[in-house]
């Protein structure tokens, strides 16, 4: 009974310490859960860690093993491809040496005599030798004759030169020019003069009844040299008989101003504009990017249709737009007005009647 009695009266105490103790557990409880959730975690890594690490070592033996085999196939294949080729060049070496051994002999044999081809090319030596000492005897003998037909030229153009020159021969009275009395001998012209035969002085042509022809001077002139020459022309009598027909029956040569065309200007202006007008792209203003050329105008040459700016007048607005100045002016008259619109161009009449215009 006093084991009872003293056990009720500590019935208070042992609620309090329930509760105290109820509540130290509450209060740890939180962290006790972390703390065992922080150990769970922490070992559960360690075992996936550790499963992982064991299935990549395996992973990599495995590829290892599998990339080691296919290496030593791939190179016991180059290996045999290289001695197949290695054996092929020996084989085709050796071909080429038996083929070279081979058409030696049977040509030495049976095609190329060496001693035949020895006599060939001394034949052949001494027959260039002699070509070619009958070529250089050729080539003398042309030389010879253009010199010959060079000195005929020459003497030729110089007995005609003696021939105009006739009227200088001396005389006994008068010595010539070319026989100067200081001299011991007379000149080479002199004894050329006294050798060759004037030349006969022909008489003027009569007059023809007949109408003179043009002579056709296609053919002559088909030849002619486009270009002057090198040395001054002749002049006087001794000009050739082509030179003086070609300049007495020259082509006319007009000037420009007869040439041109008297509504030249107009056509080449009418020209101008139909290329301006096939080469427009835009009718519309050109907006630059920049603002230094906002407030300025395109100014249109005299000589172009195109304007490149929008015509406001007829478009947009019919009257001026100072309309303060119309303000009590009176109108007599009925006036007529066309008022074109850019999208419909419909045509209105406005009859304004007689009366006071207030706008």
């Amino acid at each position: 009974m006093a084991r009872l009695e003293k056990l009720y009266k500590q019935v208070d105490n042992i609620k309090e310490q329930y509760f105290i103790r109820n509540r130290i557990a509450e209060e740890n409880r939180q962290k006790e859960n972390e703390a065992a959730v922080r150990i769970q975690s922490w070992f559960k890594g360690c075992q996936v860690r550790a499963f992982l690490s064991h299935l990549h070592k395996n992973a990599t033996l495995i590829q290892k093993i599998w990339r080691g085999f296919t290496a030593r196939a791939l190179f016991r294949q180059r290996v045999k491809t290289a001695y197949f080729i290695m054996k092929m060049n020996f084989y085709n070496k050796m071909a080429v040496k038996i083929q070279q051994r081979w058409r030696g002999y049977y040509v030495r044999k049976y095609v190329h005599n060496y001693y035949a081809r020895k006599r060939y090319l001394e034949g052949l030596t001494r027959k260039n030798e002699h070509i070619r000492r009958d070529l250089e005897e050729f080539a003398e003998l042309q030389r010879r004759e253009r010199e010959r037909i060079t000195l005929e030229k020459e003497e030729k153009e110089k007995n005609i030169q003696a021939q105009r020159l006739h009227f200088l021969l001396s005389t006994k009275q008068c010595p010539g020019v070319f026989n100067s009395p200081f001299r011991a001998e007379p000149d080479e012209m002199e004894l050329r003069l006294r050798k060759v035969k004037p030349l006969l002085v022909r008489s003027a042509p009569k007059e023809r009844n007949t109408p003179y022809i043009t002579p056709d001077l296609s053919n002559l002139m088909q030849n002619w040299e486009r270009l002057p020459p090198i040395h001054k022309k002749p002049q006087g009598p001794f000009r050739p008989a082509l030179d003086v027909q070609q300049q007495r029956h020259r082509p006319l040569e007009p000037s420009l101003r007869v040439v041109t065309s008297i509504t030249a200007l107009e056509e080449a202006r009418e020209e101008l504009k139909q290329q301006e007008w096939r080469t427009c792209v835009i009718d519309q203003t050109f907006h630059p990017f920049s603002n230094t050329s906002r407030n300025k105008r395109y100014e249109g040459m005299m000589h172009t249709s195109t304007p490149f700016e929008q015509v406001a007048y007829g478009t947009k607005h019919f009257r001026e737009e100072h309309k303060e100045y119309l303000k009590g002016k009176k109108v007599h008259v009925s006036l007529a007005c066309t008022c074109r619109t850019a999208k419909t161009h419909s045509v209105c009449w406005h009859d304004l009647g007689s009366g006071i215009w207030d706008l």
